[in-house]
């Protein structure tokens, strides 16, 4: 990779940090490994000892939170007597939030502009994730070195507690080690900057990502071309990829699957695993905490509560008892002080599970309702049927609006309405074209250029239940296409 002086610091000092980094994981993998070797009470001790650690310095460092808390009366108060934060206040005051006084907006700005900047580092020592997520705030997060070890040695714990590590060993050594994301690829979004984050800093040369925009013939022939022994994606894509394998079209056979980004429920992981006879692990992080959450061979979904904290609330932020699904959900990052998140209202849905998995872990376990956009099944010109992943249609709205939000609904078999937020329908009339030659030009990219487009006079709709906004909605019984 040539070597480039920028905002981004320079790459060979980048390169310097990399053995360093690869010991702050092993000393963190040995570290999670004994502490959860003690059960549930060494976990919350070790919790509550960095929770502690983590209000002092944000105290000390951050002075929005600093001014926050005197505000609202919890000078003293420990993590549970903190007021909650939002993605908006955060980002309202990103300059006083973080807590490195040369992490200011305008510079991290004109660095995410530049897209070759994604998977570096921001002064040498930073990596910059940005968001859209379900409630539609845009927002920037910065992660620092110390952080980053940890979610790599979360994810290598994981690895190691689940039936899938035997299978990624004999991938890695006997297979060639192949490994595969399919995501989007165009932006700084954490799991597309944290791949290639890794693949530059270790000498593992077998390690692509492809684009979840490409259409679908093309990118299974991409995948049969490379054979990977490691596939990754969100749980939409791979039941899509599924269905191709099923089909015959798909030729590879992975030997481990690892999914993330959206909500997968057990009857599409099942599909999944018989499609691919591999063992697939999900995920539950998000950009404010790369690593929240993972399933175990049971498929119950353990809370990393030794670096999480995750505190399942109802409307007016009081706690919701076991077993009862909350309407949001607090986070704490134990591991980040560069951009701390402390209380933050996350938006999901979460459910704490009193009983214990029979896996055996000390970790507690969680369901989650988390993003839930739909597979979008749509008749092209010529009758055949094309499904089109959430999170590529998300990212074309995203790439044109902005920060504006929006919501898409299949309305027929070749028909989707648009929804776009505005103060008023001259504003709403004005943003539609950007919107609408987007979508049409990555639609005839798919082959669907006959796909009718059309605007809603109606304001994106939130989930009833849960309040976060579906962004992408399938069509109703009646107008699906047939099959």
């Amino acid at each position: 990779m040539r070597a480039k002086r920028s905002a981004r610091g320079d790459t060979a000092a980048v390169a310097a940090h990399a053995p360093l980094d690869a010991w702050a994981m092993l000393s963190r993998v040995g570290e999670i490994t004994w502490t959860r070797s003690g059960g549930r009470r060494a976990i919350d001790d070790a919790a509550a000892a960095r929770s502690e650690r983590l209000i002092a310095f944000a105290r000390a460092h951050s002075p929005h939170y600093r001014d926050w808390w005197s505000a609202q009366g919890a000078s003293g108060a420990g993590l549970a007597g903190l007021p909650p934060v939002t993605k908006r206040s955060l980002m309202d005051r990103f300059d006083d939030l973080v807590t490195d006084r040369r992490l200011q907006r305008s510079g991290i700005e004109a660095f995410l502009a530049d897209r070759t900047n994604i998977g570096e580092f921001y002064l040498g020592r930073y990596a910059i994730w940005k968001s859209s997520g379900s409630s539609g705030e845009p927002g920037i997060f910065v992660q620092d070195r110390s952080a980053l070890a940890t979610y790599d040695a979360l994810l290598s714990a994981q690895l190691m507690s689940t039936s899938i590590a035997g299978r990624y060993v004999t991938g890695l050594v006997m297979q060639g080690g192949r490994a595969a994301l399919v995501a989007a690829t165009g932006d700084h979004f954490a799991s597309i900057a944290s791949w290639e984050r890794v693949c530059r800093g270790t000498p593992w040369p077998n390690a692509r990502a492809f684009s979840v925009m490409e259409p679908m013939p093309a990118l299974v022939a991409q995948l049969n071309a490379y054979r990977p022994v490691f596939l990754a994606s969100y749980p939409t894509t791979l039941a899509m990829l599924a269905a191709e394998k099923r089909a015959g079209r798909l030729r590879i056979t992975p030997t481990c699957i690892w999914s993330g980004g959206e909500y997968l429920a057990d009857a599409t992981r099942r599909a999944i695993e018989r499609a691919f006879g591999a063992a697939l692990v999900n995920e539950y992080g998000a950009s404010e905490c790369m690593s929240i959450a993972f399933t175990c061979g049971r498929g119950a979904l353990h809370l990393n509560a030794d670096w999480v904290v995750l505190e399942p609330v109802d409307r007016d932020y009081r706690p919701v008892p076991q077993d009862e699904r909350s309407h949001t959900v607090l986070l704490t990052n134990l591991a980040n002080y560069a951009q701390p998140i402390i209380r933050y209202d996350l938006g999901d849905s979460v459910t704490a599970v009193s009983e214990p998995c029979t896996c055996g872990s000390p970790l507690p376990v969680i369901r989650v309702e988390g993003r839930r956009d739909d597979v979008l099944s749509l008749r092209a010109r010529d009758r055949r049927t094309m499904q089109l992943a959430p999170l590529a249609l998300t990212t074309v709205l995203e790439d044109a609006l902005a920060s504006r939000r929006f919501q898409l609904v299949q309305t027929g078999p070749s028909r989707i309405v648009v929804r776009l937020a505005a103060h008023d329908s001259r504003e709403r009339a004005g943003a539609w074209p950007t919107a609408r030659d987007a979508l049409h030009a990555w639609l005839a990219q798919q082959g669907l250029e006959n796909v009718e487009l059309y605007l809603d006079s109606a304001a994106p709709v939130p989930d009833p239940r849960s309040g976060k906004l579906r962004e992408v909605l399938a069509a109703s019984p009646e107008t699906a296409v047939a099959d």
